[in-house]
This record gives C-alpha cells, sequence and structure tokens, in this order.
C-alpha cells in the first residue's frame, strides 16, 4: 500500500507479518474508561434520591459533584508526570482500584459531609486514569490509526451515560439507590486486574507485539506527519480567508506547554465545553423529576439524549474535519463554540413536549461533540 507522499507501507516487516495487537489495548480502554465514565455520571441518577432522604438543598448538590471535578482537576497535573516518568500499567490500575472503592463508598454513607468527602476522592482517583489511557493510545497507533483510535475511545466518554440512566433507574427502583454505587464498582476491580497484566506503557514492552508491529507504529507515526503537513497546506478556499492561521514552534517541553497560548486556550474551551456536558449529567434527571414530573423510568430514557446525540456529533466530527476540512480542526471547534451557544438558548425555553425535550437535548449533546 503506498501513502500520499509515495512512501510504501506493508502489512508485513521482512516476512515476518504484523500482529494487530494493538486493537485489543484500544479495547481494553474502551471499556476501561466506559466504567470510569459510567462511575462518574451515576450521580446524577441517585441525586433525586439522595436529596429525599438526606433532605438537602441544590446548592449542596452541586456542592457534591462539583467536589469530584476540583480532585478531578487537582490530580491530572500530577498525574501527567508521574506517568512520563514510570509509565502506565501500575498508575492506571491504581487509579481504578481507587475510583472503585470510592464508588462502593458513595453507597454507604450516612451524612452530606460523607458524600462530599467520597465524591473528591473519587475525582482524585478518576484523575489519572483517562490521563494514561490518552498516552497509551498515543503510544500503541500510528499517525494514520490515531484518530480512529481517538474517536473510538471517545466514543466510550458518550456511550456510558447512554446506558448508565436505564441500569441505574432499575437498580435503584428495585434495590435502592445506595446499590446503585456497590454494583457500579465491581466491574472496576476486574478492569484494574487487566490492566496490569496485559497493557504496557509502550507496544516493545508487550509480549504479545511482535517486531513487525512495533516497526509498523513507529514508521507509520512519521509517514503521517508528512501526510499530515501535506494536507494542511491545501487551501479551503473562503473558510481559510474567515479564519487564520498561524504557524508556531513545536511545544515539547513542560515550559513550553504553561506558556504557549494555545495550550491555554484549549484548555478554556475545554473547560466550558465540560461545564456543560457536566451540569447536563447531573442536572437533567433531577430537573425532569422535579420540573418536567417524569416518572423515574421516562427520566432514564430521556436523560440518555443529550449522550446519544454526543456519541453521532462525535463521529460526524471527525469524518468532517478528516474528510472534508483536511485534518483542519479549528472549523470544527468553532461550529461547537457557535451552535452550542444556541441550544443553550433554547433550552433555558425548554417545550413540554417529551418529543420535543428529547430532541433538543439530543441536538445539544450532537452540536457540543462536533468539535
Amino acid at each position: 500500500m503506498m501513502n500520499k507522499s509515495g512512501n510504501i507501507i506493508n502489512d508485513t516487516i521482512g516476512c515476518e507479518k504484523k500482529t494487530n495487537y494493538r486493537w485489543i489495548i484500544l479495547l481494553i480502554i474502551f471499556v476501561g474508561y466506559f466504567i470510569n465514565m459510567a462511575d462518574r455520571s451515576n450521580i446524577g441518577i441517585a441525586l433525586p434520591f439522595i436529596k429525599k432522604e438526606f433532605h438537602i438543598s441544590n446548592f449542596v448538590s452541586g456542592a457534591i459533584s462539583s467536589f469530584f471535578f476540583l480532585g478531578y482537576a487537582v490530580s491530572q497535573i500530577p498525574a501527567g508526570f508521574a506517568i512520563k516518568k514510570r509509565g502506565t500499567r501500575g498508575i492506571v490500575s491504581a487509579a481504578i482500584v481507587g475510583f472503585s472503592g470510592f464508588t462502593y463508598l458513595l453507597g454507604t454513607v450516612s451524612s452530606t459531609i460523607h458524600l462530599i468527602l467520597y465524591r473528591l476522592g473519587l475525582g482524585l482517583a478518576e484523575g489519572p486514569a483517562p490521563v494514561g489511557m490518552t498516552s497509551t493510545i498515543n503510544n500503541w497507533f500510528p499517525g494514520k490509526e490515531k484518530a480512529t483510535a481517538t474517536g473510538i475511545y471517545i466514543a466510550s466518554t458518550q456511550l456510558a451515560p447512554i446506558v448508565v440512566p436505564s441500569i441505574a433507574v432499575w437498580i435503584a427502583i428495585n434495590y435502592g439507590w445506595r446499590n446503585i454505587f456497590f454494583w457500579f464498582a465491581i466491574p472496576g476491580l476486574f478492569m484494574a486486574v487487566i490492566w496490569y497484566f496485559i497493557v504496557r506503557t509502550k507496544p516493545e514492552e508487550n509480549k504479545h507485539t511482535n517486531e513487525a508491529e512495533v516497526k509498523y507504529i513507529y514508521r507509520g507515526e512519521v509517514i503521517e506527519k508528512e501526510n499530515i503537513s501535506n494536507d494542511q497546506n491545501k487551501s479551503l478556499g473562503w473558510i481559510d480567508k474567515l479564519i487564520k492561521y498561524r504557524k508556531i514552534d513545536r511545544v515539547d517541553t513542560s515550559k513550553k506547554i504553561f506558556k504557549s497560548w494555545n495550550i491555554w486556550g484549549d484548555t478554556l474551551a475545554y473547560f466550558c465545553m465540560n461545564n456543560v456536558l457536566y451540569g447536563m449529567l447531573t442536572w437533567i434527571p433531577s430537573y425532569l423529576v422535579v420540573a418536567k414530573h417524569y416518572s423515574f423510568i421516562k427520566m432514564g430514557f430521556v436523560a440518555a439524549a443529550p449522550s446519544v446525540g454526543g456519541l453521532v456529533g462525535a463521529l460526524l466530527g471527525g469524518m468532517i474535519s478528516d474528510r472534508v476540512l483536511l485534518k483542519k480542526r479549528k472549523p470544527t471547534m468553532l461550529i461547537t463554540a457557535l451552535t452550542t451557544g444556541i441550544m443553550m438558548i433554547v433550552l433555558i425555553n425548554l417545550p413540554e413536549n417529551i418529543t420535543l425535550i428529547s430532541l433538543c437535548l439530543f441536538l445539544t449533546g450532537l452540536c457540543l461533540n462536533i468539535g
């Protein structure tokens, strides 16, 4: 097979046929982050039950949710440095055990203080997991497959909130809200063992990956950088005139990362995106039950609509960026910013009809994830 630059890429190196073990690693990452997302998003379903039992206000409910993100934010940067130094194997495994443990503890709470502290602990424990998982994808996949691998990984973040509401509502109705956390804690313990014994930081460290696959990964990375450069030099006509581009120096040290306006700009954009995303995950279930007087079963289905839209948006955004916009990411980011802002205004005046509510939530999730 020949790439755009005329370089030949074969599935064999010499006479050895390459293994494809990187896709097994991606499957483990997908399931692992699905569990990670499920353990953080189940609070939205449990919250109406918790508010009723502990007689807590919306302000306190917000604090319970917010303390998770405090811990999550605090742990991620140190986790990045630790993973760079020690690799992903032990750190990610420990993180999975940690967030599974705090998920279980949330089912044992007897006071609001316990809820806040355990949510803080959950955030601290979850922080290293996505850092390690994205690092693993970066190490295990050549450039031409990295977008696909990342898209599959991101799909797990949307799939979990689709599946969680129905399962969590069923558990709460039949066994009580505490069992949501007890049951959700179990898969993570198995995943921690799987990660520790199967996943390695780099492909050459894994006994199931042969030399041909390792060379394919590293050689493909170099070739894809050439292809991306060629694609991004092509013109998009009026879009290039509307959106200005400029060449920047490579950001390859910690000092450059902290001084880069592009990094800070992306951080601010991601902050705003997550503010909307997790605001919906946390509050939509309570809103549907309290303000719209939905039954818990009906709420479980409608609350999944933003994540269904998010899954479609993530896939659609990737295709638009790669195939239409020549791998230029800025246009899709602007599409997300503008359309999500419009949908926020629409949600302020949410209609009463359940079909229209579901459609609005679906479109919000779709717009939020295109970029």
